[in-house]
């Protein structure tokens, strides 16, 4: 028994090792692509929106025809690639911040609500999550942006609505899982209003799962502000995003794949970077998965 327990203890080590380094190089890249994001405009080599249709559609370092300073290449307006996707970067993670704390702030109030006042509001506010979970919200998101229009605000709140059902069925367990515990009800008993209690006994509770709902969350978010961007419905031209780089340089596949290379590589090194994160943030607030 013992022979047969040392080759699976040493392999659950070892794959214990494999997680810790994929994880300790995920947070790695996630901080460096947030600098770059925050440090855009003071280490991007040109303007983003400077165009010189001399150098349109030169190669990154390393090919012929490279231009000297443009280590990515140059699109078709002999714009910068890397400057353009440093920027886009920065506005993409800025749209998906907001859209993230709009839908915490929408969702965490609701599932709060619904979590302390049991009845019909709860049975209301479960129902809108139940409509959000059961249609696809990339085909709302694209009817709300037709008829509204592709402006910045429009489009955070559009993002910012993405999410909210998942905050509220989150918050809204927590509340009843706390609800029943012998601190609240002696709050309760004690003549606690549900605003008091809500402050000072259950929100202190509910940071931990919030805050890996969000990083969770911000991930979904940027693929989502992506898909709609790389349909012409999000961030509009000339401005940068990483979703409207990949759309508009699709055209330009055979001829200059960086174009489309650079933006799209940057989508997803963030969005694994920022998931395997939030897994990360999910082991150690669960106590009963960090003492393993």
């Amino acid at each position: 028994m013992v022979q047969l327990a040392d080759p699976i203890m040493r392999l659950s080590k070892r794959k214990a090792n494999q997680t810790n380094f994929i994880q300790k190089t995920a947070i790695a890249i996630a901080i460096l692509l947030f600098a770059s994001a925050f440090f855009a405009p003071l280490i991007v080599p040109f303007d983003p929106l400077d165009q010189s249709l001399l150098s349109r559609l030169r190669p990154p370092l390393g090919f012929e025809r490279f231009a000297v300073g443009h280590w990515a290449g140059t699109d078709e307006l002999g714009r910068d690639v890397l400057s353009r996707a440093l920027h886009g970067m920065r506005l993409t993670l800025s749209l998906a911040f907001a859209g993230a704390v709009i839908g915490l702030l929408i969702g965490g109030t609701l599932g709060l609500i619904a979590g302390l006042r049991q009845g019909w509001a709860e049975d209301a506010i479960m129902s809108l999550v139940d409509m959000q979970i059961a249609i696809p919200f990339t085909l709302v998101a694209l009817l709300i942006l037709s008829l509204m229009g592709s402006s910045l605000t429009v489009l955070v709140m559009v993002l910012g609505i993405a999410g909210w059902e998942q905050y509220a069925r989150i918050v809204r367990a927590e509340v009843r899982r706390l609800s029943a515990l012998p601190f609240i009800e002696a709050a309760w008993t004690a003549g606690a209003g549900p605003i008091y209690i809500a402050w000072r006994h259950v929100l202190p509770n509910l940071i931990s799962p919030l805050v890996v709902q969000f990083t969770l969350a911000l991930s979904n978010i940027v693929i989502l502000e992506s898909t709609l961007s790389f349909l012409g419905l999000g961030v509009q031209p000339p401005q940068p995003s990483l979703g409207s780089m990949v759309g508009l340089g699709r055209d330009y596949m055979p001829t200059a794949p960086w174009i489309v290379l650079v933006p799209a590589a940057l989508i997803m090194a963030l969005t694994f970077s920022v998931q395997i994160l939030g897994d990360w943030l999910r082991d150690r607030a669960d106590v009963r998965l960090r003492d393993r």
